[in-house]
């Protein structure tokens, strides 16, 4: 834009100065042939009045190069007319060779095929005012006119018609640039509008999400603390109807004391589901480490982390989300893969956030997404990435190894910035 617009102010004052040339040239030839021309009124007179009618008619019946196209006829009468007047001032007096130049200049509002006859036609009347005036057409001087005609028409034609095409050529990458730049503002647009989709839709997953989770949470509550709560009230209203059974009594107390000790358990595992114990004191990249030294412990295969660029904090959702899937690829390692050796990349990008989970274990053919043979976990693991907008791809061919590939985008929390900085 910065660069366009100086060309475009140029353009714009030459072709102002251009649309000047008629009239300067017209007021010069008309002064010259007054001041230099024979005296009199019958010369002076039709000079002035074929002038002011010259002036008007470049005026009332011009036609722009631009809009030549679309009136062709008025274009046509236009140069027609404008010839007409050039070739009556030009037998009046040879001055008029400086108005007469303007037809070389108008040509370009004839279609195509007109050019050159309206360029031969001007040079032919350039001829005239260069021989000194058509009185001096006769005897040896038509032999130079002829002369005169053939050069102006070589010369000033080739000139003529080559400054036209550039024109064009210059106008058409005008209406190039014109379309490029209309074209990347709807692009600009589009994209923002794409952006403003984006994060309506993972808005959408995010409280999809929410959604569920309290549904789950809410399924999970009523089958357990509820029930045990429920279990508890009946039992000591049990207790109270035995006062004078001190055994069933106490039996009672103590089968209420029980389910307490149950719904409480209930109680704390279901607040942990919301947010994993290691996420609590730890930024997700030092809880995968920890879920990983804990593996390696348990199951006696050595497993490996490694974060990739800067490590910044996630909203909660999707670093449970990560979490779990970590847990969730050791799991099954643990249990299917017989495995060696385990890594786990943890990739920070500006888009999205990737965890790789691979192992060099048996592999397996991994099952179409939509199978129902698929194992519970990874279909688990899938809604629960489907919930916030990530994906996950599976790797693996029996005796290969398997590799987990899961990413979620890369939604800073607001006001936080990188925590680390790990090469790869």
């Amino acid at each position: 834009m910065t660069t366009d617009a100086p060309i475009s102010a140029t353009e714009g004052r030459l072709g102002r100065f251009q649309g000047w040339i008629p009239y300067l040239g017209l007021a010069l030839s008309a002064a010259l042939s007054l001041a230099l021309g024979p005296g009199g009124t019958g010369y002076r007179v039709p000079v002035l009045v074929l002038s002011v009618i010259a002036a008007g008619w470049c005026w009332s019946m011009e036609v722009d190069q631009a809009e030549s196209e679309r009136r062709r006829v008025k274009a046509v009468v236009y140069y027609t007319g404008l010839l007409a007047l050039m070739a009556v001032l030009v037998l009046l007096s040879p001055f008029f060779g400086f108005f007469g130049f303007v037809g070389y200049l108008k040509v370009s509002v004839l279609p195509r095929r007109l050019w050159w006859p309206g360029i031969t036609v001007t040079a032919a009347l350039m001829a005239v005012c260069q021989l000194g005036g058509v009185q001096n057409l006769r005897g040896g001087l038509i032999g130079i006119y002829c002369g005169l005609v053939v050069v102006n028409v070589v010369i000033a034609g080739a000139v003529t018609y080559q400054a036209i095409e550039e024109d064009q050529r210059s106008r058409q990458r005008a209406r190039y640039i014109d379309e490029l730049a209309e074209a990347n503002r709807r692009l600009r647009e589009t994209m923002a509008e794409n952006a403003g989709l984006h994060a309506q839709l993972v808005t959408q997953a995010r409280e999809a999400g929410v959604l569920d989770e309290r549904q789950r949470m809410a399924g999970e509550i009523h089958d357990t603390i509820a029930q045990g709560l429920t279990g508890i009230v009946r039992q000591l209203e049990a207790a109270e109807r035995f006062d004078a059974d001190p055994e069933r009594r106490l039996h009672h107390v103590a089968t209420a004391r029980q389910l307490a000790r149950e719904s409480l358990a209930e109680a704390r595992r279901s607040v942990q589901a919301l947010r994993p114990g290691p996420l609590a004191d730890a930024q997700l990249p030092d809880a995968v480490q920890d879920l990983a030294e804990r593996w390696e412990r348990s199951s006696g295969v050595a497993a490996g982390v490694t974060v990739t660029g800067t490590a910044f904090p996630l909203p909660p959702a999707l670093e449970v989300v990560l979490f779990r899937a970590a847990q969730e690829g050791l799991a099954n390692i643990a249990k299917h893969a017989r495995a060696s050796r385990v890594g786990l990349t943890l990739s920070y990008t500006h888009e999205v956030v990737l965890l790789d989970v691979l192992d060099d274990g048996v592999g397996f053919e991994p099952p179409d997404e939509t199978a129902s043979g698929q194992s519970y976990g990874l279909t688990a693991m899938r809604q629960r990435l489907l919930q916030v907008g990530g994906s996950l791809a599976i790797e693996s061919a029996p005796g290969e190894g398997t590799a987990l590939s899961i990413s979620v985008p890369a939604l800073r929390v607001p006001g936080a910035g990188g925590l680390l900085e790990n090469a790869p």
